[in-house]
């Protein structure tokens, strides 16, 4: 009897996927837990493996469909014999890989099969690695050429939700600007132990994490909601760190981000981007958080109004450093320097609040003591 291949479960926020790549074609030798369909949803690309072993027989949607949860992607025929069941014309053994590291290799015409994998599957760093080069792409043609692709689920998502916030929320956003001296001085001092220590280094990312929540717990409509015609105040900070993915930005979310230590914190972001980086977030990784931290200075940002993430009230943006003449004591000096950028829904937080809000993220980066002994 055909055994079905259907769109799996996942998670409650999302209920579409399309089809990006099918690993296998009609009439191919599969194995149980071998990988045989991309799906890309608005969040996360989810491989479906096989639940058994045998051939493929039919495939229901090509590549480039979208489907919902619990449509049938396929059929495959379970292969029997004496010895319970067979894979007729195999390839060879199933290999694990993230949807990056499959697209890798395939552009670099790179067999899976020969990449090493450092972890328990192969990434895009490990094909890039076993080639010994970053490799380019690229064409020739016309200087008034175009090129038309269609939009990746995430991508639409991320444009339709960017209208939809701006249509829905009252967002402003207010300014300041950081001394980051003592910081950048404390780091200094502490980086060698800490990364020692704890495998990672001391980065800035933790500071500002809990000089957040410390703001939010004195201003707690920043770290709220609005649900019809109530204010939901969270009492629980799960605050999301955006990174840089291939499909586009992301944010992962430090659960309880209050009971973390610094190297905690430190060591989550850096597993955050490296999932990013290979592809391999997953909706768990993604689901809620209450309030987000944006970083473009990584990007070379000076100043941007960074847009809230729905239905958060408020995400806080970071910039470059940069040394800037100030005025300390009565002299000008130069000092490292850090604009920094707070957007807010005007529905429920008053401008006073985001002002002093942010005002209180500054005092508390400026003096880094005080930072430790209130959180």
């Amino acid at each position: 009897m055909p055994v079905k291949i259907m769109v799996p479960e996942m998670g409650e926020s999302v209920v579409d996927a399309r089809v990006r790549r099918w690993l296998k074609q009609a009439g191919d030798a599969v194995t149980v837990g071998e990988p045989l369909v991309e799906l890309e949803t608005d969040k996360v690309d989810v491989e479906v493996s096989a639940s058994t072993s045998g051939v493929l027989a039919t495939i229901a949607h090509a590549e480039g469909a979208d489907v919902r949860i619990g449509d049938t992607l396929g059929t495959i025929d379970e292969v029997l014999g004496s010895g319970g069941p067979e894979v007729l014309g195999s390839k060879g053994p199933a290999v694990f890989a993230t949807p990056s590291a499959r697209r890798e290799a395939r552009e670099r015409q790179v067999p899976l099969a020969a990449v090493k994998a450092d972890g328990p599957r192969v990434t895009k760093a490990d094909v890039v690695r076993s080639t010994g080069s970053t490799g380019a792409t690229g064409s020739t043609g016309s200087a008034r050429s175009e090129t038309r692709e269609r939009m990746s689920k995430r991508r639409a998502t991320i444009a339709r939700r960017l209208v939809e916030v701006q249509a829905t929320a009252a967002m402003l956003t207010t300014f300041n600007e950081v001394d980051m001296s003592a910081v950048i001085a404390l780091r200094e001092r502490q980086k060698e132990a800490f990364k020692d220590r704890h495998g990672v280094p001391l980065g800035f990312s933790s500071f500002f994490v809990k000089a957040s929540i410390a703001a939010l717990r004195e201003f707690p409509r920043l770290n709220a909601e609005i649900q019809g015609d109530d204010m939901v105040l969270k009492h629980y900070y799960d605050i999301g760190i955006a990174v840089g993915a291939a499909e586009g930005l992301v944010v992962p979310v430090l659960r309880d981000a209050d009971g973390l230590s610094f190297p905690a914190i430190e060591l989550a972001i850096r597993e955050f981007a490296t999932k990013a980086k290979d592809n391999s977030l997953s909706l768990d990784d993604l689901r809620g958080g209450t309030f987000t931290i944006t970083n473009g200075g990584v990007f070379g940002s000076l100043m941007s109004t960074p847009i809230l993430n729905p239905p958060q009230a408020g995400i806080l943006g970071l910039h470059a450093i940069k040394e800037r003449p100030v005025g300390v004591n009565g002299q000008v000096v130069l000092r490292p320097m850090m604009y920094t950028a707070l957007t807010y829904d005007h529905r429920i937080v008053d401008g006073a609040e985001a002002v002093r809000f942010l005002v209180r993220v500054k005092e508390l980066i400026e003096d880094p003591g005080v930072l430790l002994i209130e959180t």
